[in-house]
């Protein structure tokens, strides 16, 4: 037991040194991330948010004819728009529809979100009640269906955290990369990274057209009272680096490139299976070796002689 133990304590010894020794460089030199102090709960805003609706007022938007009473704005008359225009970002917004169930289907607690002015991620009151799934809460209105309904009960708060990335375009009006979208409903992902396939249309196809790479966040009048709170917005900004050299390894304190440990490690592994080989040719040697020496060990019966013909 004790042989034992020292063997495997000293291959991991072994190995914990050959990690040490090895450590991979991405040759990129990152800037600090800036530091952004949330909160205090998860619905305030960051400090590096932009405040669309605090309860106060709806002076960050312009359009519709919306009622702010008691901290909360209420869907009314008109599309209200924000004024400022945004590109990737992340969306904390929440909103309730009425505690009285009134109507069914796409007529229940229906709004939307518009990102870009042009993508919506449906609102409706999901909460038992059946309507098309691609048009249901959380939705990408007629694109796809949310992974979950996780509606809370009428007159009860939703919160939706939105993560979006906007769609790029080539001079020549390609598409260089589509819109992705990501949604938390209540806590509930519900999608996930999804593709979308252009902007929201109730009576055609959804497809690409070229537009400017900043939009307006819109929220819907679609008749049904909606109540909404606490909308702020982050720019996602991504990291910032500069790369000063190709990837490489530095080991046993060398730098050595990333093809270069690939080679090494293919050879390693090409070496281990030609060494596997002769060992599992040498068992195979040794029992066929056996078996010959128990073969010429073991007596031969003598055969018993033919019996006489009568």
């Amino acid at each position: 037991m004790t042989s034992k133990f020292s063997a495997i304590t000293l291959a991991a010894l072994c190995l914990s040194s050959s990690l040490i020794a090895q450590d991979y460089k991405s040759g990129i030199e990152w800037q600090e991330p800036p530091i952004v102090t949330p909160g205090e709960t998860n619905a305030q805003p960051p400090a590096d948010a932009t405040v669309l609706f605090d309860g106060t007022d709806m002076s960050a938007w312009t359009g519709g004819e919306w009622k702010v009473d008691d901290g909360v704005v209420y869907s009314g008359k008109g599309m209200v728009i924000s004024k400022e225009k945004f590109g990737d970002i992340q969306l904390h917004i929440e909103w309730s529809a009425p505690s009285k169930v009134k109507g069914d289907g796409q007529g229940r607690g229906n709004s939307g979100v518009y990102l870009m002015g042009k993508y919506e991620i449906q609102i409706l009151d999901s909460y038992d009640n059946l309507t098309y799934f691609d048009g249901q809460a959380a939705s990408i209105y007629k694109q796809t269906p949310p992974l979950a309904n996780a509606m809370r009960k009428p007159g009860e708060w939703n919160t939706y955290e939105i993560f979006w990335t906007a769609p790029r375009f080539a001079v020549n009006g390609d598409v260089e990369s589509p819109a992705y979208v990501t949604v938390v409903h209540n806590g509930v992902l519900v999608q996930n990274h999804f593709e979308l396939m252009g902007p929201s249309s109730f009576v055609e196809a959804p497809h690409y057209k070229v537009h400017d790479p900043t939009g307006p966040i819109s929220l819907q009048d679609h008749g049904n009272p909606v109540r909404f709170r606490n909308i702020w917005v982050r720019e996602i900004k991504p990291a910032v680096g500069q790369r000063t050299s190709a990837p490489y390894v530095m080991k046993d304190g060398k730098q050595v490139s990333v093809e270069a440990m690939q080679q090494e490690k293919e050879t390693q592994k090409f070496q281990k299976a030609v060494e596997n080989a002769v060992q599992q040719a040498l068992k195979e040697a040794d029992a066929e070796a056996e078996a010959d020496a128990a073969k010429k060990e073991s007596p031969v019966p003598e055969e018993e002689p033919a019996a006489k013909e009568q």
